[in-house]
Order: structure tokens, then sequence, then C-alpha cells
């Protein structure tokens, strides 16, 4: 069994348990445990030590899954909040306040991580389905091969934001997405200038017909 889990024996040493006046068992060689219980009677002060004792080697904890300052400081601030709202779950019987704080956090920043990566397979299959969309109308209504030197002169019209990805779409066949990441402007960006050039070129085509 890890030794980040809270539930792992072993992780107090023994000898080192106090009982306080309630009845209360906490670890004089964890001072998180008994601040974690603080906190669960709503000690604002307790809260207030354990971020400042703790909040360093948790944002380390966490930076080193999501690898992103950002994100780790947003996981950091999750974690906290969790911890000042459901922190009546810390058992001390079964594993250290420290212990527990790093397992809520890798919990939290792997969620993170996972979160991420779904927003972008996301994006990357809507720009996939957006890219086939307008690959098929460009075909049909406007680059069509037998008037490519009609094309060729009607895209001289378009700003070079709105030329540059249909071209990159239609002729080098890439995706919403990846044009997207090869001129860095943001997808929603992209798809409203390949949008707003297609309009301007049809009605260039034909009024030029």
């Amino acid at each position: 069994m890890s030794s980040d889990d809270p539930s792992a024996p072993g992780h107090r040493p023994p000898g080192n348990d106090a009982r306080a006046s309630d009845g209360t068992v906490t670890t004089a060689a964890d001072p998180s445990s008994d601040q974690l219980l603080r906190i669960a009677t709503g000690d604002r002060s307790a809260f207030e030590e354990l971020f400042v004792a703790q909040s360093r080697i948790l944002m380390a904890v966490i930076l080193r899954i999501v690898r992103s300052q950002s994100l780790a400081e947003e996981v950091l601030q999750e974690c906290f909040t969790e911890v000042w709202t459901r922190c009546s779950g810390f058992d001390p019987q079964l594993g250290t306040g420290r212990a527990w704080l790093i397992t809520l956090c890798r919990r939290r920043a792997i969620d993170c991580v996972r979160s991420v990566q779904a927003q972008q397979n996301r994006d990357y299959a809507d720009g996939l389905r957006s890219s086939a969309d307008e690959g098929e109308q460009v075909e049909q209504t406007v680059i069509d091969r037998s008037e490519s030197d009609r094309t060729v002169t009607a895209l001289k019209i378009l700003h070079e934001d709105q030329a540059q990805p249909i071209v990159m779409a239609f002729y080098q066949g890439l995706t919403h997405a990846e044009i997207s990441q090869n001129l860095k402007v943001p997808l929603g960006t992209i798809k409203s200038r390949i949008r707003d050039g297609m309009k301007k070129l049809r009605e260039e085509l034909e009024a030029s017909r």
C-alpha cells in the first residue's frame, strides 16, 4: 500500500498520541492532524495555520502532476476549499494529516489533468467535424478545380487573416484545430475567419460569373 494512503498503517509513530480534553486523539509529531480536527469545528485560525505550513509542499505535489503554474494554483485553491468544507472526513486513526492532504491534492490534480485532456479532445473532434463540413461546402460551392484560376484571383480580395486559414484548410487539408495551433490563434477565431472569408469568396465568385 502506498505510503501516501491515509489509510495505510504506520503513519503515526507509537507513543506520540495525545488525547484532548474532549477525548479526540491528536498527534504531537503531526500538527496537521490537530489543525484539521480544529478546522472541522470551524476554527479559522487553524485553517490559516495549515495553509501557511502546508501550501508550499502541496503546491509542489500538484505542480509535478499538472505541470502548469496557473493550473496548480487553481487546484491548490480548490483543495483548501475542500479542506474547509469536507475535512470532517479526516480520521487521525487512519493516517497523518499531511498524508491526507497529499492524497487530496494528488486526486484533485489528476482530475484536473483528465478534465483538461477531455476538453482538448472535444475541441479536436469539433475541429475535425467543422473542417469536414467546411471542406464539403468549399468543394461544392466555391473552390471547384475547374475554376481554380478564378478562385485564386478571388482569394486575393480577402484579408490575409481570412485567406490564409481557407488555403490551409482546403489546399493543405488541415483541420481547424491544426490551423489554430499552427497560426497560434484561438480555435473560435479561426472558425470565424474561415466562415466570414468563405462568405466573401462565394459572393465574389458568383458576381464574376
